[in-house]
Protein backbone atom coordinates (compact mmCIF):
# COMPACT_ATOMS: atom_id res chain seq x y z
CA UNK A 1 0.00 0.00 0.00
CA UNK A 2 1.26 3.48 -0.86
CA UNK A 3 1.21 5.50 2.36
CA UNK A 4 2.18 9.16 2.61
CA UNK A 5 3.68 10.58 5.81
CA UNK A 6 3.95 14.31 6.50
CA UNK A 7 7.59 14.94 7.35
CA UNK A 8 10.15 17.61 8.15
CA UNK A 9 12.72 16.24 5.72
CA UNK A 10 13.56 13.50 3.23
CA UNK A 11 13.62 9.75 3.71
CA UNK A 12 12.60 7.19 6.28
CA UNK A 13 14.72 8.71 9.05
CA UNK A 14 13.10 12.14 8.77
CA UNK A 15 11.04 13.35 11.70
CA UNK A 16 7.31 13.29 11.14
CA UNK A 17 5.62 16.66 10.94
CA UNK A 18 2.95 17.69 13.44
CA UNK A 19 1.03 19.31 10.58
CA UNK A 20 -0.25 18.09 7.23
CA UNK A 21 -1.05 21.04 4.98
CA UNK A 22 2.07 23.08 5.70
CA UNK A 23 4.66 20.38 6.38
CA UNK A 24 7.89 20.81 4.37
CA UNK A 25 7.85 17.38 2.70
CA UNK A 26 5.83 14.25 2.09
CA UNK A 27 7.45 10.85 2.17
CA UNK A 28 5.55 8.31 0.07
CA UNK A 29 6.30 4.81 1.33
CA UNK A 30 5.38 1.39 0.00
CA UNK A 31 4.31 -0.13 3.31
CA UNK A 32 5.33 -3.63 2.20
CA UNK A 33 8.80 -2.95 0.76
CA UNK A 34 9.59 0.24 2.73
CA UNK A 35 10.72 1.91 -0.50
CA UNK A 36 10.42 5.65 0.00
CA UNK A 37 10.15 8.69 -2.26
CA UNK A 38 10.26 12.22 -0.86
CA UNK A 39 8.43 15.13 -2.47
CA UNK A 40 8.41 18.77 -1.46
CA UNK A 41 5.03 20.03 -0.27
CA UNK A 42 3.97 22.46 -2.98
CA UNK A 43 1.31 23.91 -0.68
CA UNK A 44 3.55 24.63 2.31
CA UNK A 45 3.81 28.34 1.55
CA UNK A 46 0.39 28.83 -0.01
CA UNK A 47 -1.32 32.02 1.16
CA UNK A 48 -4.53 30.06 1.73
CA UNK A 49 -6.06 26.68 1.09
CA UNK A 50 -2.89 24.78 1.92
CA UNK A 51 -4.76 21.79 3.33
CA UNK A 52 -6.92 21.33 0.26
CA UNK A 53 -3.95 21.76 -2.10
CA UNK A 54 -1.86 19.34 -0.04
CA UNK A 55 -4.62 16.73 0.02
CA UNK A 56 -5.08 17.00 -3.74
CA UNK A 57 -1.31 16.72 -4.24
CA UNK A 58 -0.94 13.51 -2.22
CA UNK A 59 -3.99 12.01 -3.94
CA UNK A 60 -2.56 12.86 -7.37
CA UNK A 61 0.59 10.99 -6.36
CA UNK A 62 -1.31 7.85 -5.44
CA UNK A 63 -1.57 7.98 -1.66
CA UNK A 64 -3.83 5.22 -0.36
CA UNK A 65 -3.46 6.26 3.30
CA UNK A 66 -2.16 9.35 5.12
CA UNK A 67 -0.17 9.46 8.35
CA UNK A 68 0.26 12.86 9.95
CA UNK A 69 -0.01 14.96 13.06
CA UNK A 70 -2.91 17.40 12.84
CA UNK A 71 -4.92 17.49 9.63
CA UNK A 72 -7.29 20.39 9.05
CA UNK A 73 -10.98 19.95 8.31
CA UNK A 74 -10.72 20.98 4.65
CA UNK A 75 -7.94 18.50 3.95
CA UNK A 76 -9.75 15.73 5.81
CA UNK A 77 -12.88 16.43 3.76
CA UNK A 78 -10.91 16.02 0.50
CA UNK A 79 -9.23 12.83 1.73
CA UNK A 80 -12.52 11.40 3.04
CA UNK A 81 -14.21 12.12 -0.30
CA UNK A 82 -11.47 10.07 -1.99
CA UNK A 83 -11.92 7.32 0.65
CA UNK A 84 -8.31 7.69 1.78
CA UNK A 85 -7.99 7.03 5.53
CA UNK A 86 -6.00 9.37 7.75
CA UNK A 87 -4.05 8.08 10.74
CA UNK A 88 -2.76 10.22 13.58
CA UNK A 89 0.91 9.94 14.50
CA UNK A 90 3.23 12.38 16.22
CA UNK A 91 6.73 12.37 17.58
CA UNK A 92 8.86 9.92 15.66
CA UNK A 93 10.43 9.14 12.32
CA UNK A 94 8.71 8.28 9.07
CA UNK A 95 9.95 4.72 9.47
CA UNK A 96 8.46 4.48 12.97
CA UNK A 97 5.15 5.79 11.64
CA UNK A 98 5.07 3.16 8.88
CA UNK A 99 6.06 0.41 11.32
CA UNK A 100 3.25 1.45 13.67
CA UNK A 101 0.86 1.52 10.70
CA UNK A 102 1.93 -1.97 9.60
CA UNK A 103 1.52 -3.26 13.16
CA UNK A 104 -2.03 -1.87 13.33
CA UNK A 105 -1.08 0.47 16.18
CA UNK A 106 -2.42 3.70 14.65
CA UNK A 107 -5.94 4.93 15.15
CA UNK A 108 -7.84 6.38 12.27
CA UNK A 109 -8.14 10.12 12.76
CA UNK A 110 -11.44 11.89 13.30
CA UNK A 111 -12.55 15.52 13.25
CA UNK A 112 -13.20 17.11 16.62
CA UNK A 113 -13.73 20.54 18.18
CA UNK A 114 -10.69 22.72 18.63
CA UNK A 115 -11.84 25.77 20.50
CA UNK A 116 -10.93 29.35 19.80
CA UNK A 117 -7.45 30.40 18.79
CA UNK A 118 -5.93 26.91 18.81
CA UNK A 119 -4.88 26.99 15.18
CA UNK A 120 -2.29 28.99 13.34
CA UNK A 121 -4.70 30.50 10.85
CA UNK A 122 -6.59 33.74 10.80
CA UNK A 123 -9.76 32.52 12.44
CA UNK A 124 -11.63 31.72 9.22
CA UNK A 125 -11.70 27.97 9.87
CA UNK A 126 -14.49 25.86 11.19
CA UNK A 127 -12.94 25.44 14.64
CA UNK A 128 -12.11 21.77 14.13
CA UNK A 129 -9.00 19.66 14.04
CA UNK A 130 -8.23 16.05 13.39
CA UNK A 131 -7.22 13.87 16.25
CA UNK A 132 -6.87 10.18 16.99
CA UNK A 133 -10.08 8.87 18.49
CA UNK A 134 -13.29 10.84 18.58
CA UNK A 135 -13.76 10.28 22.30
CA UNK A 136 -10.47 11.98 23.11
CA UNK A 137 -10.93 14.90 20.72
CA UNK A 138 -11.74 17.36 23.50
CA UNK A 139 -9.18 16.12 25.99
CA UNK A 140 -5.77 17.75 26.29
CA UNK A 141 -2.96 15.57 24.94
CA UNK A 142 -0.93 13.64 27.51
CA UNK A 143 2.22 15.44 28.64
CA UNK A 144 4.51 13.03 26.78
CA UNK A 145 2.60 13.54 23.52
CA UNK A 146 2.56 17.27 24.07
CA UNK A 147 6.34 17.28 24.61
CA UNK A 148 6.79 15.33 21.37
CA UNK A 149 4.50 17.74 19.54
CA UNK A 150 6.46 20.70 20.91
CA UNK A 151 9.75 19.14 19.82
CA UNK A 152 8.39 18.38 16.36
CA UNK A 153 7.03 21.92 16.03
CA UNK A 154 10.40 23.32 17.10
CA UNK A 155 12.10 21.21 14.42
CA UNK A 156 9.62 22.41 11.83
CA UNK A 157 10.14 26.00 12.97
CA UNK A 158 13.91 25.63 12.58
CA UNK A 159 13.40 24.41 9.03
CA UNK A 160 11.02 27.27 8.26
CA UNK A 161 13.52 29.77 9.66
CA UNK A 162 16.18 28.35 7.35
CA UNK A 163 13.81 28.62 4.40
CA UNK A 164 12.92 32.19 5.36
CA UNK A 165 16.59 33.15 5.69
CA UNK A 166 17.30 31.73 2.22
CA UNK A 167 14.34 33.60 0.71
CA UNK A 168 15.35 36.85 2.39
CA UNK A 169 18.94 36.44 1.21
CA UNK A 170 17.81 35.77 -2.37
CA UNK A 171 15.43 38.74 -2.25
CA UNK A 172 18.19 40.96 -0.93
CA UNK A 173 20.52 39.84 -3.74
CA UNK A 174 17.85 40.44 -6.37
CA UNK A 175 17.12 43.92 -5.05
CA UNK A 176 20.83 44.82 -5.19
CA UNK A 177 21.04 43.82 -8.86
Amino acid sequence: MKVVVSATGPGLQAATSPTFGRCPTYVFVDSETMQAETMENIAANAPGGAGIQAAQFVLEHGAQAVISGRVGPNAIDVLNAAQVPVYAFSGGTVQQAIEAFNAGQLQQASVGPMGRGGGRGTGRGMGRYVSAGAASAQAAPPAADQAKDIEALQQELAGLRQQLAAVLEKLDQMQKE
